[in-house]
């Protein structure tokens, strides 16, 4: 059985199109990955799924419950931690974990064994008010809060924009836990790097899906050679290899270039010879096997030119 199932669901704002014809299948008992920028339509997504807001079109059920007509029984059995904190600042962390547990007709101390892992880093703050904590801590507090009456399935809305990354690792580290537990863990992320933590993923953009599988699967379907290059100055090195031959796209990731390339018209020691010729400094140039961001910039570049985009604008979630 399929935790969550969507078919064909598309929702608008206005003339905004902020979703169309999304259709997935989250298994359960896996981490699933909805990985896109900011506005490609994620959060309109988790909140058709937690029954905050009604789809245009499709349907979409969350554990055999039809988000429509069964959203009750769905608010019942789902945990979610929106993307913005939103739990009550000037309660203590106590007294948030305590109101959560009473809203779902449990208590902290029935199902503390479900939370502690999580809960207890935080504990010996359990008088400190929610608005004091620093950002991992809030996390954690929210989770927790997302936690405590055992839901069957978690939804995570950027869970951690905002966080350092050493909070970040830790919180990946949690969300593994949680699924050996038997939750199924639905996450949405704007970081690429956190989508080979998943089991499986679907890339967004512009309220649409443009690939889905587990991440080695997406990773294989690459279908250039890819280089990393590196040179001084950076700007001025983009814009000479986004014009040289053999050239199919290049993108800055950090202090490197990566460029897709043909390999018949071009190849490492070309571009090196190239760069260096050009006046650019400390250059080096390596084959690289390609990641879930190479994969994205590609398959969002070719979505956009075959059209797909032109008449979605503006900011979607």
């Amino acid at each position: 059985m399929n935790a969550i199932e969507i078919r064909n669901v598309g929702k608008s704002y206005g003339k905004i199109r902020a979703l169309s014809g999304i259709s997935l299948d989250v298994e359960e008992g896996e981490i699933f990955g909805l990985i896109g920028p900011d506005g490609a339509g994620k959060t309109t997504l988790f909140r058709i799924l937690t029954t905050l807001l009604l789809a245009d079109e499709g349907e979409a059920s969350v554990m055999g419950f039809d988000v429509k007509k069964d959203y009750e029984s769905i608010r019942k059995i789902i945990g979610y931690m929106p993307g913005r904190f939103s739990l009550y600042q000037d309660l203590s962390v106590e007294e948030n974990l305590e109101f959560f547990a009473t809203v779902f007709g449990t208590t902290v101390k029935e199902n503390y064994g479900v939370i502690k892992d999580i809960y207890s880093q935080i504990e010996p703050f359990k008088d400190r008010r929610a608005g004091a904590l620093s950002g991992g801590m809030k996390q954690k507090l929210a989770l927790s809060c997302a936690l405590v009456h055992k839901p069957s399935v978690l939804f995570l809305d950027e869970p951690t924009t905002g966080v350092d990354a050493v909070s970040r690792k830790d919180f990946w580290n949690m969300l593994s836990r949680i699924k050996a537990s038997g939750v199924t863990v639905f996450v949405s992320t704007p970081y690429m790097d956190e989508a080979s933590l998943c089991d499986r993923v679907a890339l967004m953009m512009h309220g649409r899906t443009i690939d889905e599988g587990t991440p080695a699967q997406i990773v294989a379907k690459y279908p250039y050679r890819l280089l990393s290059v590196k040179g001084k100055p950076m700007y001025p090195l983009l814009k000479y290899l986004r014009g040289s031959e053999g050239v199919l796209n290049c993108f800055s990731f950090g202090s490197v270039h990566h460029l897709a390339i043909d390999g018949s018209r071009t190849d490492a020691g070309k571009i090196l010879s190239g760069i260096s010729e050009a006046g650019f400094t400390d250059c080096e140039v390596h084959e690289i096997d390609p990641g879930i961001e190479d994969c994205f910039m590609n398959l969002a570049g070719q979505s956009a030119d075959n059209g797909k985009f032109m008449s979605d604008d503006g900011k979607r979630d």
